[in-house]
């Protein structure tokens, strides 16, 4: 169990992944070394499981985000296992969730421009004989950022 304090500290990780100790302590009320000894805790208990920084996909030259549902052309367990040994090999794909429903796979991509998508879906995902189909939304705008979990 977390208490306030370690919910306050983990929204402040979330929102700085950076924070020093220091920083951190003066948000808790608390000593630099007790926030530190608090972050050690939440880490080796597998609350916290990484650090990341945030990249600009525009400043890379990413300027389409994508959500590709696929939905698998059998549901064995090794066109299962085909299909992700696909997606672990393409960088666009950023991250991949199982699902209910019609789509057995929701994909989250990230391309430089349409033709990219175009390249992903129609040469690399439909070719894959686990792939049945695909159908894909273009994002337009995100009025949400990415943000933490709600602590």
């Amino acid at each position: 169990m977390i208490d306030e304090t370690d919910s306050r500290l983990l929204s402040a990780l979330q929102a700085n992944a950076q924070i020093t100790a220091q920083e951190l302590g003066e948000v808790l009320n608390l000593s630099a070394s007790q926030a530190a000894r608090r972050r050690a805790r939440l880490e080796a208990e597998g609350l916290i499981t990484g650090y990341a920084a945030r990249l600009s996909p525009e400043r890379l030259g990413l300027t389409v985000q994508a959500f590709v549902q696929v939905q698998m052309a059998a549901h064995a367990p090794e066109t299962a296992k085909c299909f992700l040994r696909l997606i672990a090999t393409l960088p666009e794909v950023v991250a991949c969730w199982t699902l209910t429903g019609e789509a057995d796979y929701l994909l989250r991509v990230w391309c430089a421009d349409l033709p990219a998508l175009n390249d992903l879906i129609h040469h690399r995902l439909l070719p894959n004989p686990a792939v049945a189909r695909v159908q894909s939304q273009i994002v337009m705008a995100q009025p949400k950022p990415d943000s933490g979990l709600p602590v």
